[in-house]
Parts: C-alpha cells; structure tokens; sequence
C-alpha cells in the first residue's frame, strides 16, 4: 500500500491508499479518484515530503487507520450489500434519498458508476475479524 497527497483542480489537497503506484495511474486516468471537498475528479499529485517509518510501525498505523474508517463508514453509512451499483444510481439519479452507503461491487460496475459520472469511492476493506 501506498499513501499519496493528491490535489484537485481548485487545489483542495487530500490523502489517498493505493495498492502501489500502478493503481494509483489506473483510477487517476479513469477519473475514479474523487475530491472529498468538491467533488473534482481531475485530480494529480501533490508535493509531499517524504515521511521515513520502520515496516512494522507504518503496518500499525495504517491498520489503526482502515479501522477507524471501517467503524465510521460502519456507524455513519447504510450497508446494501452487493446491490451498491444499483442504490448508488438510485441517489445519483434522485430515485432514492440521499444518503452515505457502502457494500460490494465488481471492477465492471465500478467502472460504468465512473463513467456514469456516479460519486463514489473504493476504500481498502479488512475483514472484520482482523479490523
């Protein structure tokens, strides 16, 4: 895994996880990479200083992190399962209320969402019995 700053085109500056540098490339040029604050999804990398950690200290703290993540996606947000393609167009398109959700769904579906312009956003997800 590995961190990137990333700005969007009104400069709002964020961080995001790849699983390396490839997918970083891949979801940048499909537009999967959404600005938190606006919305953008003509993002690129921002300048960032280097941070030095031992392996097992950044191991940790990155569990800590997706943890934290899990348990506030978990409180904050409805669970639809393998149906989130589908619920995520029904709150694109004003078919259904708007609301934060999470669950499953295939590369295809994801990538139509995208190109669909459908706001959404892949997050590493550890199973719960090692979050």
């Amino acid at each position: 895994m590995i961190k990137f700053d990333l700005k969007c085109r009104r400069d709002h500056v964020f961080e995001a996880w790849f699983r390396d540098s490839a997918a970083y490339e891949e979801q940048a040029e499909a537009h999967r990479i959404v600005c938190p604050e606006c919305g953008a999804r003509k993002v690129e990398k921002a300048v960032m200083a280097p941070r030095v950690a031992k392996g097992a200290a950044k191991a940790a703290e990155m569990r800590k992190a997706l943890q934290a993540l899990r348990a506030k996606v978990e409180a904050d947000c409805d669970y639809v399962g393998p149906q989130f393609a589908e619920e995520a167009r029904k709150i694109h398109y004003g078919e259904a209320e708007a609301r934060g959700i999470y669950g499953e769904t295939s590369a295809e579906e994801a990538e139509a969402l995208a190109e669909e312009g459908v706001p959404f956003a892949q997050i590493p997800w550890l199973p719960k019995e090692s979050a």
